[in-house]
């Protein structure tokens, strides 16, 4: 790991993100940097059947907070002479296509090694399950930095928890395929739909969070970190 490697690290984890990973792509500016920011299991815990106020709350404070991760990595990237895009961490761009930014947070996460994609369409870290939110800042800089991932297998359980779980009966239940990462795992616009109707109280139907809720992957590691 270089020693810019290393300093970015130590920025991203000073501000709150818990992984920082870095990965090649043929987007934009060649390579990228993944972040990771754990939710509060505590938070999580609650959302039983619909979300909660408290949960709307730290969906938005956790986004802002990546957003301003994501910045200071920015900054950090230019004042070593290199360019730099953050992307946003909750952003649709309707000319990209519907419920699309524009760069997969997933996939990036994906190729950085951090983990991998369940049956619920979300991102399943290698420790905290899908309990986290992720960012992502595009750049010109080669970190050199190449993690290996655990199998993919080991990053869903295929209960079908989450499918059975999804009031809007979104999710397909397929399994991602990294090769084909735009084959779609769930109905975007059922769930949208969903969540504005039924949640429309809460943040104007903005979140749900059933299924990072119900996934056995979240429970695991909250319990095991209770341990600690």
């Amino acid at each position: 790991m270089t020693a810019l490697s290393r300093e970015i690290v130590a920025l991203c984890r000073s501000l709150g993100a818990c992984d920082v990973g870095f990965f090649d792509t043929p987007h934009e500016l060649g390579h990228g940097i993944s972040i990771a920011v754990r939710l509060s299991d505590a938070i999580v815990d609650e959302i039983d059947g619909a979300p909660t106020f408290t949960y709307f709350n730290h969906y938005r404070s956790v986004n802002a907070l990546i957003d301003h991760i994501l910045l200071r990595t920015g900054i950090l990237l230019a004042e070593h002479g290199y360019r730099y895009i953050t992307v946003a961490a909750s952003q649709s761009i309707p000319t990209l296509g519907a419920y699309r930014g524009r760069f997969s947070h997933k996939m990036g996460a994906v190729l950085s090694g951090m983990g991998h994609v369940g049956r619920n369409c979300l991102f399943i870290h290698e420790k905290y399950g899908p309990r986290v939110r992720l960012g992502t800042v595009l750049t010109d800089f080669d970190a050199k930095v190449r993690r290996e991932s655990t199998d993919r297998d080991y990053f869903c359980d295929k209960c079908n928890i989450c499918v059975r779980a999804c009031p809007a009966q979104a999710l397909y239940g397929r399994d991602f395929d990294a090769e084909n990462p735009d084959e779609p795992l769930m109905d975007y616009r059922a769930c949208s739909e969903h969540m504005k109707r039924a949640y429309h109280h809460i943040g104007r139907g903005a979140v749900c969070g059933i299924c990072m809720r119900v996934c056995p992957k979240g429970q695991k590691s909250r319990d095991e970190t209770k341990k600690l």
